[in-house]
């Protein structure tokens, strides 16, 4: 037994189909390989959140909350992990406290166990009510460090924001380096700090965009990182984490050994290598997603945004404009006070940006969403901004100082009462009011009643025989 085995949280029913195949496994892809998953020791297997919940039921026909019920009675010794996005839970606006309460309770009732909150401008005013109310329902509450790079983001910001959150209740601390902008030596160094400075352990979420994250966890295990995030193989690498197998062989013998079991992560690898073979023939899976980029670390463009930014210009047919926003891209970042840029930032920044190269001059057009950051109605950003650009976006009006949320008067009896003849339980108007449209159009069809065997038989298709048509004659 090592002296101190790493602890490994797989990303293989979240961030690793939704970084690659736009997070398109379907439940009962999942579920077949769960008995062994269950038995492999991981810390937590990352499972719901981010963008699984609108995803489920905008293109899968799937209610998230199902899936997470099946997901808990199939792994029943294993840690459930999902993402949070601080006061915007699962969508891209603020919503009351009251909400963002409920939908905590909510999650942990019907199976998460470890709930890891972020904030996009690491505004640790947006994460306390989450925080407060993971703890208060029996979650364990991860807070996360949106990392990026910056004049205003150093190791100093970074250790002082980490005191913060434990400070706050935080159980664990996260560094999520959505970008994989954390090099390996930077890496090595943080982990160092943070292990002096903060008391709980320290978890590491990196991706390989850039080619670099298996040096960085391997960097962060040798400076005593608690956990690290990975991808079992068939779905990591590239926009993806780091493979799991990699690493678990990597440190075999030493004292970081993981002690996990190679043959049933093989075993197991085998059953997502089909389903990852599912996503390619679907055209989710572009092979493209597991080229190495070592752009973004010059433009600091996850690769989520990339294909963003791809999917606009495809749409206003100016795909050669397509380095020309990338420039932008930091040029924006840095007149809007150098936000990090991870959801819903990386989209109103890149969004920002392809006006920009559109119109042909520069905030010729505002998007409302740059308006609604620059004004405050997302946090405090985390540099000095623009004020030139500030007064174009939004004129005369004062900025939003206050934490954003404390504006907002409390919603949840308003979408109860809005949505009583849509939903049949809680979980019904957490969903309603994060997706209304998404989630009322799947809640009609789920609960449409069935059809009487009549209405099937006139309904179903008829199969047109040859003898079919020598009577039609």
């Amino acid at each position: 037994m090592a002296q101190n085995p790493l602890k490994i949280t797989d990303t293989i029913l979240r961030d690793a189909h939704q970084s690659q195949a736009a997070t398109r496994m379907k439940t009962e892809e999942m579920l077949p390989a769960c008995e062994k998953l269950d038995k492999v020791g991981y810390w937590s297997l990352e499972c719901w959140g981010g963008a699984t919940f609108d995803v489920c039921m905008r293109y899968l026909n799937e209610d998230p909350w199902e899936r997470l019920r099946a997901l808990k009675k199939a792994l029943p010794h294993t840690k459930l992990q999902m993402l949070f996005r601080g006061q915007n839970i699962l969508g891209y606006k603020h919503y009351a406290d009251d909400v963002v309460e409920e939908f905590c309770k909510k999650s942990i009732e019907n199976g998460i166990d470890v709930v890891r909150v972020f904030d996009a401008l690491n505004d640790v005013r947006n994460l306390k009510k989450a925080v407060e109310s993971v703890k208060k329902y029996g979650g364990l509450c991860e807070t996360a460090i949106s990392y990026t790079t910056s004049p205003v983001h150093n190791q100093d910001y970074f250790v002082e924001l980490a005191m913060r959150l434990e400070e706050m209740g935080a159980d664990t601390i996260c560094i999520k380096d959505m970008a994989n902008l954390l090099l390996p030596v930077e890496a090595y160094h943080l982990i160092k700090r943070l292990k002096e400075r903060v008391g709980v352990p320290i978890h590491l979420h990196t991706h390989n965009t850039t080619g670099t994250g298996d040096m960085v966890n391997l960097m962060a295990t040798w400076a005593g990182v608690d956990i690290v995030d990975c991808a079992l193989s068939p779905l990591a690498n590239g926009t993806s984490q780091p493979a799991t197998e990699s690493l678990v062989a990597t440190l075999r013998g030493t004292e970081r050994d993981t002690g996990l079991d190679l043959e049933l992560l093989s075993d197991i690898a085998a059953h997502f290598r089909g389903v990852a073979n599912r996503l390619k023939a679907d055209g989710f899976l572009d092979p493209k997603v597991l080229n190495v980029d070592t752009k973004t670390l010059l433009y600091q463009v996850p690769g989520g945004m990339l294909s963003n930014l791809l999917s606009q210009l495809k749409q206003a047919n100016a795909e050669d404009k397509y380095y020309e926003v990338l420039a932008e891209v930091p040029r924006v970042r840095k007149d809007f006070g150098y936000p990090p840029l991870v959801t819903p930032t990386s989209q109103i920044v890149g969004s920002q940006a392809v006006l920009n190269v559109l119109a042909g001059k520069r905030y010729a057009r505002i998007s409302k969403e740059s308006k609604g950051l620059l004004r405050g109605e997302y946090g405090a950003l985390p540099g000095e901004v623009n004020e030139e650009v500030r007064r174009l976006a939004i004129g005369d009006e004062e900025v939003i100082t206050c934490r954003p949320a404390d504006l907002i008067e409390p919603e949840l009896e308003k979408y109860r009462e809005e949505y009583k003849d849509i939903a049949r339980c809680e979980e019904d108007v957490l969903s309603l009011a994060l997706f209304p449209q998404v989630a009322s159009k799947f809640l009609k069809n789920k609960y449409a009643p069935a059809p009487t065997a009549a209405e099937s038989a006139e309904n179903s298709p008829r199969v047109f025989y040859v003898d079919d048509a020598a009577r039609t004659n």
